[in-house]
């Protein structure tokens, strides 16, 4: 049996070394990356409760087959992030041709998160509601409400962003200060309609 205290003191990278000696401490890594995963699939996806439940252990099961490939020289959240990523679009891809809504579980913070960055500063005067949030992503092209979700939702930094999504630094930078003009201009036509 592991002692939780144990995991909990241990890297990710340690984690890692220990999980390929002993397959038990695999368990942390899922603990530890569970929740986030979790939140992850259902911002980005059009997954329900269960499907991304299963889309999560689809994850873990490819994590655990491919351990042995884990590139030391990067974050092992950004691994994580990227298998998951993966999933999300192979499962996409599998069930495009059946109509979805697309959700996004937004945290009512989502908007000072943005406005930090500076150019949106404005539009969180008014506080919205995480169902306005929502919608408003809603109006978003994927591929900007996926970076807007990494970096202001999931905290990834520019580095980790472009690891998960395979993109160059200077893609991501565009692709966050593109969706940000999107999502302001979504904003501006919501309060239109108040």
């Amino acid at each position: 049996m592991l002692d939780k205290d144990n995991c909990l003191q241990k890297t990710d990278e340690e984690l890692v070394a220990l999980t390929l000696k002993n397959q038990d401490f695999f368990s942390c890594l899922v603990e530890r990356y569970e929740p986030k995963l979790m939140r992850y699939v259902m911002r980005i996806s059009a997954a329900t409760r269960e499907d991304a439940e299963d889309l999560l252990q689809d994850i873990f099961v490819k994590v655990y087959r491919n351990l042995n490939d884990f590139d030391q020289s990067l974050k092992f959240s950004s691994w994580i992030y990227r298998i998951a990523h993966n999933q999300v679009v192979s499962n996409w891809r599998k069930t495009k041709s059946r109509p979805q809504v697309l959700k996004f579980e937004a945290d009512e913070d989502f908007l000072k998160f943005i406005a930090s960055e500076g150019d949106l500063t404005r539009d969180t005067e008014r506080k919205f509601t995480s169902e306005e949030v929502r919608k408003m992503l809603d109006n978003l092209d994927d591929k900007y409400k996926e970076v807007l979700v990494l970096k202001f939702l999931e905290e990834k930094n520019y580095q980790e962003i472009s690891d998960i999504l395979e993109k160059p630094l200077g893609t991501v930078a565009t692709l966050i200060n593109r969706a940000k003009k999107q999502f302001a201009k979504v904003v501006e036509e919501r309060e239109i309609k108040f």
